[in-house]
């Protein structure tokens, strides 16, 4: 036993040292040089912190962009799925249940115009994003709701798609906070 025994301690040790002392010095030295320094990506407005462009945030007022329904009620450290399948009939429930609510504030938009991720949580419910699709179909209500022409909407969303990472992996994108940042600074000024 005497044999195993200073080995293990030793490596114990080790990697004691090496998991919870130099491995996170080394991927915080790393954040550092990311966007944000590693605190986050800030969005402001009026010179206010007024979010985490990597977090989403709950919009349900018919003047903005809505987001995309969260499991986690937009609680960053509560990020998770709700793990319900397209079987489940509390899940569908749920699903029907967003449906009709963005129909009755979206009247102009069909059933089968509305994108799923508007009607479902993603997998860490905390999606700061949507498809340029899932901003369009809400052009309508939010230029009717600000009184501006519908072109002013759709530009805002030209302006702040983002294509996939270098031209190929994954899709394009919008982020809900900046777009609807961007409509604030457009009708207040």
């Amino acid at each position: 036993m005497k044999t195993y025994f200073l080995p293990s301690l030793r490596i114990t040790v080790v990697l004691l040292v090496l998991l919870s002392g130099l491995y996170p010095l080394v991927i915080a030295g790393i954040g550092k040089f990311t966007p944000g320094q590693g605190d986050g990506v800030t969005v402001t407005y009026k010179g206010r912190v007024v979010g985490y462009a990597n977090i989403g945030q709950k919009f349900t007022k018919d003047q903005y962009f809505w987001s995309r329904p969260s499991a986690a009620n937009y609680q960053a450290d509560a990020g998770v799925g709700s793990n319900k399948g397209p079987s489940n009939p509390d899940y569908l429930k749920g699903v029907e249940k967003l449906i009709d609510t963005f129909m009755v504030h979206n009247p102009t938009v069909k059933r089968g115009e509305i994108p799923a991720e508007l009607v479902t949580s993603s997998g860490s419910g905390l999606d700061p994003n949507l498809s340029p699709a899932g901003a369009e179909v809400q052009v309508a209500r939010i230029a009717k709701v600000r009184n501006i022409p519908a072109a002013q909407v759709e530009k805002i969303i030209a302006d702040n798609t983002e294509g996939p990472v270098l031209g190929l992996f994954g899709p394009s994108k919008v982020n809900v906070l900046k777009m609807n940042v961007a409509l604030d600074e457009l009708t207040n000024k």
